[in-house]
């Protein structure tokens, strides 16, 4: 058998070209792979129980039930793939029973008046006068941002990825590609939504063009996760919003108020793009 790190090279190579995994998903795997390989080089250890217990042993000395859960089932879809690959006779996790405790916790939300706070604040520097044409048009994407959020509970990874073609304001319609390249398609029917989605596109509508992305930063480039989270730790704090407030956050918000609203769960599965109604 090849050294366990080429190995991994390997099935990396293989999720990424060939089963075509998102590059999160894709990352989540690289760390945990890696971690496993240093533990198999320190202990000098074949891909047999012993070795897969030990090494279960100390993740839970340093992680909570559920990253301890995620970084198995990585090395269970690794350790498959091995054996798919005839690299290995058998799968040790045939010969293993694991269970896992996972203390419940309900989602973080944001309540209703906090994101009414967060969108008074932006439009409320939208409307100013005092500021440059530059300045006006990056707070502008902020509020269609925030507005799209929670008007559609879409991922923030959706959200950085939508581009024009996939935006339809004529009928308030956009279609998001969520985790595994699936695609749905969801109807916006708040007005303003919409509204501000047009101005926000009008505005930028050479630069969206130019840069094959719908939402972009003030270089006309894609914008990140990161701006997206960034921006609302700055409204917070502009609006004296003590919550620590995440685009995630908002995502279960929507869930939430629809929850609340007696809508059925499996229209909301369909719009939040879940692939279980668990999940859900």
């Amino acid at each position: 058998m090849l050294a366990m790190s080429t190995q991994i090279d390997d099935y990396l190579h293989y999720c990424e070209f060939q089963k075509n995994l998102d590059a999160h998903t894709l990352k989540a795997y690289r760390i945990d792979l890696r971690q496993f390989d240093e533990f198999f080089q320190a202990n000098g250890a074949s891909l047999d129980k012993t070795c897969l217990c030990g090494y279960i042993s100390s993740l839970h000395e340093k992680y909570k039930p559920k990253s301890v859960k995620r970084k198995i089932a990585s090395l269970k879809a690794f350790v498959s793939y091995l054996l798919e690959s005839e690299l290995i006779d058998q799968n040790p996790f045939g010969l293993m029973k694991l269970s896992y405790r996972e203390p419940f916790t309900l989602p973080k939300t944001v309540p209703f008046s906090t994101l009414e706070q967060l969108l008074h604040e932006l439009y409320s520097e939208v409307n100013e006068d005092e500021f440059t044409q530059e300045k006006h048009r990056a707070l502008l994407c902020d509020v269609a941002v925030l507005e799209l959020l929670f008007a559609t509970g879409i991922r923030v990874s959706e959200l950085c990825s939508i581009r024009p073609n996939d935006v339809d304001l004529q009928n308030g319609a956009i279609c998001i590609w969520g985790k595994g390249s699936r695609e749905r398609m969801i109807q916006i029917e708040n007005k303003e939504v919409i509204r501000v989605l047009r101005r926000y596109a009008s505005c930028h509508n050479k630069q969206i063009a130019k840069s094959g992305s719908f939402f972009i930063n003030q270089r006309g480039n894609r914008l990140s996760e990161q701006s997206v989270r960034a921006m609302l730790t700055r409204v917070s704090k502009q609006a004296e919003v003590s919550q620590h407030i995440t685009p995630h956050m908002i995502r279960h918000s929507f869930a939430t108020l629809l929850l609340e609203e007696d809508v059925d769960i499996r229209y909301i599965q369909r719009l939040l793009g879940h692939s279980s109604i668990t999940t859900t």
